[in-house]
C-alpha cells in the first residue's frame, strides 16, 4: 500500500501535556540513577528526526515522547527507521525531551507504501458515496492488501448517503468475493462502536483512496487526534489529499492506529504464480478441488478447477497479464545486468548468481609482476632514444622486448 510527509500547517505530535514541574521549567529534575536504555515505538518521522513513544519512564512526571535522532552506526549498516519500529533509546535528555535511537528490533511485518513496520491489521476504508464506490478500484486495493499477508478489515463508510437497496447489493457482491465489511457512518454513529473491537490491542494501518473518510474515522475513534479533514471536490467528485505523512495514534481502549496518505491506484508487483493466492474465490475453489496441472494459471487450461464463472474473473485475467509483463521485465533486467550470470542447475532450472570480479580477489603472480616491470623499463629506454637514429629494420625488430620468449606470449 502493497503497498510514504507532514500535514500542512501541522507539525508532529507534541509531547504529553501531563508534565508537572518540579524546577519551574516544566520538566522535573533528572535523577542520578536515570536509565540509559529505554524501549519505545516510533510514532512519527520528520526528516531525520523520529518521535518515539516510550514504554516506561523513570517517573510519571517525565515525558513519554522524545524527539530522537538515529545513531551513525545504524546509518552505516543501512538500517532505516520507520513508523511502527520498536527501538531502543539511549542518553535521554529529559529537559530537552531528546534522545538517540541506538537499536531497531526485528520487524514482524513491513509495508513499503506507506512505509510502516510491525502492522497487525489493515483497515481498508472505502466510501459508499462521495466519492462513489468503485468496485474495480476496491478490488485492486483488496488484492494489494492480500499480497502483504496481513489481516484485512474492510470498512464501508458514509452509510448515511445511500439507501438500503444499494447497500444490500454492495454487501451481496462483496460476500461473493469473500469479504464481510463493517458499515459505518460518523453522522449516524459518532462513536463507531463497530470498529473498536477489531482494532483493540493491535497496530492497525488505515488505508484507502482520498476522500473516503479515513481521517474522519480516526477523529471519531480518537478525539484527541484532531486530524484535518476536507470535503470532496465538487467538480471532480474525488477526495482531496489532507493527510501528508504517516503517524501512529493511541486508541483509548488500547492499540495503535496509523493514518496514511490516500492514493487512488495501488501498484501491484507480483509473479503470475502468486497472483492467484490473492483472490479468496480462487483459494476456496482450489481448496475443494485441485487443478490438473500444478502450474495452472487458471486461464482456459484443461482440467482447471477455478473456471471462469465468477465475478472478478475478467479482472484476474487483466492482472495476470500485468504480472507476466512484470515477470518478463524482471528477467530481462537480471539477464542484462553484468553483475549476474546465468547458471542451469541439475534439475534444469535456470538461476542467476552474482558474478564475482575474479581479478579483484586474485593475487598477481611474481612472474607477472616481473614481466610488467620489464615492460615498463623497456618502454622507458625506448622513449629516451632519438627516433631519427632508428631505421625501419631496427624499429621492427624491437617492437617487443628481446627477452620475451614465445612461451611468455
Amino acid at each position: 500500500m502493497a503497498a510514504g510527509d507532514l500535514k500542512q500547517g501541522r507539525g508532529p505530535a507534541e509531547p504529553s501535556v501531563e508534565i508537572s514541574s518540579n524546577s519551574g521549567n516544566g520538566v522535573p529534575d533528572v535523577p542520578d540513577a536515570a536509565p540509559t536504555g529505554l524501549t519505545g515505538t516510533v510514532v512519527a518521522v520528520q526528516a531525520n528526526y523520529y518521535w518515539v513513544r516510550l514504554d516506561r519512564v523513570p517517573t510519571v512526571e517525565f515525558p513519554r515522547r522524545l524527539l530522537c535522532t538515529r545513531r551513525a552506526r545504524l546509518k552505516k549498516v543501512g538500517q532505516r527507521v520507520a513508523v511502527g519500529d520498536r527501538v531502543t533509546v539511549e542518553e535521554p535528555d529529559w529537559q530537552g525531551q531528546r534522545g538517540a535511537i541506538a537499536q531497531v528490533s526485528p520487524r514482524r511485518s513491513y509495508l513499503d507504501r506507506p512505509p510502516i513496520a510491525n502492522v497487525d491489521r489493515i483497515l481498508l476504508v472505502f466510501s459508499l458515496a462521495e466519492p462513489a464506490l468503485d468496485f474495480n478500484q476496491l478490488s485492486r486495493f483488496l488484492i494489494k492488501a492480500e499480497s502483504t499477508g496481513i489481516d484485512i478489515c474492510l470498512c464501508l463508510n458514509k452509510r448515511d448517503l445511500v439507501g438500503d437497496r444499494f447497500l444490500d447489493t454492495a454487501l451481496d457482491r462483496l460476500d461473493r468475493w469473500g469479504y464481510k465489511p463493517i458499515v459505518t457512518s460518523v453522522i449516524k454513529d459518532p462513536s463507531l462502536e463497530a470498529l473498536r473491537s477489531p482494532l483493540g490491542g493491535v497496530t492497525t494501518v488505515v488505508a484507502g483512496p482520498s476522500g473516503v473518510g479515513k481521517s474522519s474515522t480516526i477523529n471519531a475513534l480518537i478525539p484527541t487526534a484532531k486530524l484535518r479533514v476536507s470535503a470532496v471536490s465538487g467538480k471532480l467528485a474525488r477526495g482531496r489529499h489532507t493527510t501528508r505523512h504517516v503517524e501512529l495514534f493511541e486508541l483509548p481502549g488500547g492499540g495503535l492506529l496509523a493514518d496514511t496518505p490516500g492514493f487512488n491506484q495501488p501498484a501491484l508487483r507480483c509473479t503470475p504464480e502468486a497472483l492467484a493466492g490473492y483472490f479468496p474465490e480462487i483459494r476456496d475453489r482450489i481448496a475443494q478441488q485441485n487443478c490438473r496441472y500444478g502450474n495452472c494459471r487458471h486461464r482456459d487450461e484443461p482440467g482447471c478447477a477455478v473456471g471462469d464463472s465468477w465475478d472478478r474473473y475478467d479482472l484476474y485475467l487483466e492482472l495476470l497479464e500485468e504480472a507476466e509483463v512484470f515477470e518478463e521485465q524482471q528477467r530481462q533486467q537480471v539477464e542484462e545486468d553484468p553483475k549476474f550470470k546465468r547458471k542451469v542447475t541439475r534439475d534444469g532450472q535456470a538461476v542467476y548468481e552474482p558474478r564475482l570480479a575474479s581479478q579483484r580477489y586474485r593475487r598477481q603472480s611474481r612472474r607477472s609482476q616481473h614481466q610488467t616491470l620489464d615492460d615498463l623499463v623497456w618502454d622507458q629506454e625506448q622513449a629516451e632514444l632519438d627516433p631519427d637514429e632508428l631505421d625501419g629494420e631496427f624499429a621492427t625488430d624491437l617492437e617487443e622486448p628481446p627477452w620475451h620468449s614465445d612461451a611468455d606470449r
